[in-house]
């Protein structure tokens, strides 16, 4: 073979291989790993994958005892620092053994600073060269692919490389030094603990610790508002004196009791005004996930998983993108066309096809992808998130080229003894690009009565509402990811995984980002005897520094240079204030870990609390008066458990939150539970696993179920009223599997036999 081309995941290179192939690829397999060969132009082409990041930063010398500053580091395959890597073992021997009488190796994996990262580290240490070519590419489309084949460039994008392998080395340095300086700490107060935090992770703690500081500080101020409830010419109104809130309770009483009583008022003016609302921005990442969390609920993270999804799957362009731009290059008709052979676009496409092919592009920008788009394709049939999501995806990308729509408000004021009360409201008058949006144009539509001045007002009530101001909202976790791009810490590909690591650590809770006094005490401590760590200019001023090395203006050794001075400054002042940190983190957990784990009152011996604890079988619920009192309850050990403050309605005893699967469940604690009863009888019927054992009903923390009484010999179980469907499908499927095995098996003894006979 001459040539050898490097994906970052094996969807893709199946996809370039198939794109690239003059007929058809042949498709190998290596310790399970496919790769493939083919020929593209008379040239012998291997088409390879990589597994995400085959190789990972650590220590050179193993340090012990939790021993900081490091900073002699080097990388290494993952699969020899992490054991749950083991996987990527065989990616790299696969790449070991196709990279071999190769001529020249081209890099195909995503164009962004991860990938070139991905796409470097094979290149240099499995394929021992010193450069690439490289593709780049924004869909896995087959006339892009082949487009992006043949302006090959000769070089990697030594800008990206750099930036992505600077970036490494930054965490690396941040997360496992400041990371030992907590647990060093800790340990020294005579705890241990695995702690954490990193160089864009403290200040996001932060961010979201501020906010929680601010409700707990936040003083209500009362205010009053005179509300009015009329009608004129058959027309319901309701209406709030023109002054809103009223803060002078005396002034808002006076108001009240001059025209409480009053039956009669006029309409004084009416005004309209139009309004236009332009078509919205293309997606970039960050829009895409905070729509996504608006329209369905779906998390940041899970949101870019998807759309990886889609992407690899060929359907969307590739969605880790800054920009808000689409250009003509990407060829809007060729796309509409496409996209309106799938009939439920097939109307929105024609539509768009009329008008002016001009999209609403954004400000935004990004060097190597455009704004995310339909490729056009028709993939396999879709369902649930990854449906919604497309849907969202093909939407937007029709919203931006439609109409301006046209919405109008129509203020009414009502005047009742010179005093003036505003009524109002908006509806659409055009709809333009709301057509092409549809489910997701979320728009309150209120039609107000056609009304003229010095029509009577016929006045049923006038109330005075007595209120006081809220607290700011806490974020969202997609309010959270605009913050940290708005304030320039970290990337469109981490920020989602910075928010996700902070609810792993327990130093945020809730769909609103609650801080947990865990995470509030940790940002106390931080800030009072190191404050350099959650230094958000600090972040800053690297992330500005990553671009100017993408853009090749400074050196990646100046850069590692000057962080390992402000790292080395930070650490030393942490050192000299370790006891002091210690003994706060020591307080801060043993007084968090009591509230985390405290389920509620006992309610045996009514004094003692039961809490949750671990013991050689797993995780249980006691009572802390024990030996006294030896009330337990079990708890699954699969999934992580969490406390909340609610009690059954039915039986009063402790709700407990199980983390199992995608869904979290609300779980009575006690057994007995009349939620949990089971009111059908129970016939007794033989183990179909074992074929000796009798189905018995047993009790689990979820409620009940059948088991053979053969446990643990046998440990077959089944659902109440079990899903005989879906047991049948399994079993059909393996005795197919098993048929098609024992055909292949005879056939090739016939061949044998023949062989032998020949």
């Amino acid at each position: 073979m001459t040539e050898l081309i490097i994906t970052e995941k094996p969807n893709a290179s199946k996809r370039i291989a198939e794109a690239l192939a003059d007929k058809k690829p042949t498709k190998l397999t290596n310790q399970g790993v496919a790769y493939y060969t083919l020929t593209h132009k008379g040239k012998d082409i291997l088409v390879a994958c990589a597994v995400g990041h085959l190789f990972g930063l650590t220590e050179k010398v193993k340090s012990k005892n939790f021993a900081y500053p490091v900073f002699d580091i080097e990388w290494k395959p993952t699969f020899e620092i992490y054991k749950g890597a083991a996987y990527a073992k065989k990616y790299v021997n696969t790449l070991k053994k196709v990279c071999k009488n190769i001529k020249e190796v081209t890099v195909a994996t995503d164009y962004d600073i991860e990938g070139e990262v991905i796409g470097l580290n094979v290149v240099r240490f499995i394929c021992h060269k010193n450069d690439a070519r490289r593709m780049k590419f924004s869909t896995l489309t087959k006339p892009d692919i082949i487009e992006s084949y043949e302006q090959i460039s000769k070089h990697l994008d030594w800008g990206q490389a750099t930036a992505g392998e600077t970036r490494h080395f930054l965490d690396f340095y941040y997360g496992i030094n400041l990371s030992r300086a907590l647990m060093s700490a800790i340990k020294k107060a005579g705890m241990f603990k695995i702690l954490s935090t990193g160089r864009v992770q403290g200040p996001a703690l932060k961010i979201i610790v501020d906010r929680e500081k601010e409700i707990q500080a936040f003083k209500p101020v009362p205010y009053w508002q005179l509300e009015l409830a009329g009608r004129s010419q058959k027309h319901d109104l309701k209406a709030l004196h023109e002054k809103d809130k009223f803060w002078e309770k005396k002034e808002v009483t006076t108001i009240y009791t001059k025209i409480k009583d009053e039956k009669k008022g006029e309409i004084g003016e009416v005004k309209k005004k139009e309004f236009v609302q332009q078509s919205p921005k293309p997606f970039d990442l960050t829009t895409l996930q905070i729509e996504s969390f608006r329209c369905f609920g779906i998390k940041p993270k899970q949101t870019l998983e998807l759309a990886q999804e889609l992407y690899t799957s060929g359907l969307i362009s590739y969605p880790r993108t800054s920009s808000q731009q689409l250009p003509p290059t990407i060829g809007y008709k060729k796309i509409l066309a496409a996209l309106a052979k799938q009939k439920v676009y097939e109307k929105l496409c024609s539509q768009v096809l009329k008008g002016k092919l001009q999209p609403n592009n954004g400000k935004k920008t990004d060097p190597a992808h455009p704004a995310i788009y339909p490729t056009g394709l028709m993939g396999k049939q879709m369902e649930g998130r990854k449906e919604k999501v497309y849907d969202l995806i093909v939407k937007r990308f029709l919203a931006t080229f439609g109409e301006i729509a046209v919405r109008e408000t129509v203020t009414i004021k009502i005047i009742v003894k010179e005093e003036s009360f505003i009524t109002k409201g908006t509806r659409t008058i055009k709809q333009g690009w709301h057509d092409l949006y549809a489910p997701y144009v979320k728009l309150e539509e209120v039609e107000m009565p056609k009304l003229k001045e010095k029509d009577a007002v016929d006045v049923k009530k006038i109330t005075l509402i007595a209120d006081e101001t809220k607290p700011p909202k806490r974020y969202t976790h997609a309010s959270l990811i605009k913050e940290l791009e708005k304030r320039g810490l970290g990337t469109k590909s981490t920020r989602a995984q910075i928010v996700e690591t902070l609810f792993q650590r327990s130093y945020v809770d809730g769909e609103s980002l609650a801080a947990t006094e865990l995470g509030i005490h940790n940002i106390e401590i931080l800030e009072k005897y190191c404050p350099k760590i959650l230094d958000e200019a600090l972040t800053k001023h690297f992330e500005e520094e990553m671009e100017e090395l993408r853009q090749e203006k400074k050196k990646k050794d100046t850069v590692l240079a000057e962080a390992r001075d402000i790292l080395t400054e930070i650490l030393a002042e942490f050192k000299s204030k370790e006891k002091e940190i210690g003994e706060g983190l020591k307080k801060t957990f043993t007084e968090t870990r009591t509230v985390m784990t405290t389920v509620g009152k006992c309610s045996n011996c009514k004094e003692g609390h039961l809490t949750i604890r671990k013991g050689r079988f797993g995780r249980f619920i006691a009572c802390d008066k024990y030996p006294e009192c030896k009330t337990t309850y079990s708890l699954p050990n699969a999934g992580s458990v969490k406390v909340t403050d609610k009690l059954c309605p039915e039986c009063n005893f402790p709700i407990v939150k199980i983390f199992r699967g995608k869904r979290p469940q609300d779980v009575c604690i006690n057994p007995n539970c009349p939620t949990k009863e089971i009111k059908e009888k129970i016939e007794e019927k033989t183990c179909e696993k074992c074929g000796k054992g009798k189905m018995i009903l047993k009790r689990s923390v979820y409620g009940q179920f059948l088991a053979c009484d053969q446990y643990p010999k046998c440990k077959n179980i089944a659902k109440l009223g079990g899903d005989k469907k879906k047991t049948t499908k399994k079993k059909t499927v393996k005795k197919k599997t098993v048929k098609k095995k024992a055909v292949k098996k005879k056939a090739v003894k016939k061949k044998t036999v023949k062989k032998k006979k020949a």
